[in-house]
């Protein structure tokens, strides 16, 4: 977990008590169920499996190189950025964290945190319009970002894309895990929904821009997704908050990642505390990794300036694990890093 200032820890503490107890490591066992807040779903087994799987992976140390000051860089849709580390998409602060907070104080806090780190950072939409007007607005002030939308009606995505175009965006992500069951009486157009492949089909060849789905987490929506023309995916269970029970990431990525990663950008999303973390998410195969929660601590207690330093912290905790594992770039990691014990079993990485 970040070191966060003794005054950041603090603030966040009180601001937001109630809704997250901002524990020394966030594992998901002291939230568990607490939705709204910070906790996963049901039993909270889907949040606390990201973080227990990715857990299971043990690096090879390697000492005798000649790798001194790694190279993290990275360019993802044209924009280069310093390290492979992004902001993870999170709307909704009025329900999740309550009134105390609100929406574009802790949005614009990551946007601009992200910006002062030269990290990547993605903005969410929710039932409420405004919160992906916040987003989209924080985004074209800061000309930085990435706006993600819920799975609304095929229209309804293709307008809020249209919107999109107009501020100049890098790519749009479409969050399809976000889905509820029909309610009665509820316009279609109201509704989060699943989507074929044909939907899909249909939005991506609407517009120029690279579009990202997030919440792949089996290899079959993987190869979907690849074929409805998606530049990339993010192999995420939503931080254990749409299914109970759900598989951890660090548990389906690297087979999906063999199947589709030579033609798509694959990111990670679930579980990362640390930059050990990321390095970890890197060497099974995603190319970028999202960090969710331990932001929104850093925004609610110290504003952009934490979130920028934490994301730094992170980068620094990666570089300093490439030089222990002799990785002088990202090109440098992959499965020889992962122990013996943990090597391929049925087309894929296996935990140890």
């Amino acid at each position: 977990m970040p070191r966060f200032s003794e005054e950041t820890t603090k603030r966040a503490k009180e601001r937001l008590q109630g809704y997250c107890r901002v524990c020394r490591f966030c594992d998901g066992h002291a939230c568990r169920g607490e939705v709204p807040g910070m906790g996963g779903v049901g039993s909270g087994a889907g949040f606390m499996r990201n973080v227990s799987a990715l857990a299971e992976y043990h690096f090879v140390m390697r000492t005798i190189h000649d790798v001194h000051s790694p190279a993290t860089g990275i360019t993802l849709f044209g924009i280069p950025l310093s390290s492979p580390i992004l902001v993870a998409p999170m709307a909704g602060m009025s329900y999740n964290l309550g009134a105390r907070i609100g929406e574009v104080e802790i949005v614009q806090a990551l946007v601009r945190g992200g910006k002062l780190a030269s990290c990547q950072v993605m903005t969410g939409d929710g039932k409420d319009p405004e919160e992906f007007q916040t987003g989209v607005s924080i985004v074209r002030d800061e000309a930085w970002g990435i706006p993600v939308i819920k799975p609304w009606s095929v229209d309804r995505i293709k307008e809020r894309i249209r919107i999109c175009e107009s501020q100049g965006v890098s790519a749009v992500g479409i969050d399809i895990d976000g889905i509820r069951p029909d309610r009665t009486g509820m316009p279609l157009e109201e509704q989060f929904s699943a989507k074929t492949r044909e939907d899909l089909e249909n939005i991506i060849r609407s517009t120029r821009l690279p579009i990202i789905l997030k919440g792949i987490m089996c290899e079959e929506d993987a190869e979907a997704a690849l074929a409805s023309g998606a530049a990339g995916i993010v192999v995420s269970n939503h931080g254990g908050r749409v299914l109970d029970c759900a598989q951890g990431v660090a548990d389906v990525l690297p087979a999906i990642a063999k199947k589709v990663s030579k033609d798509m950008v694959v990111f990670a999303d679930g579980g990362v505390r640390s930059g050990v973390d990321v390095l970890k998410y890197l060497a099974i195969g995603a190319r970028a990794v999202l960090v969710g929660r331990p932001l929104i601590v850093a925004a609610a207690g110290g504003g952009a300036r934490a979130v920028g330093e934490t994301l730094a912290e992170m980068a620094e905790e990666l570089r300093h694990a490439m030089v222990l594992t002799g990785c002088a770039s990202l090109d440098a990691v992959g499965p020889q890093m992962i122990g013996n014990s943990c090597r391929e079993s049925r087309g894929g990485q296996r935990p140890c």
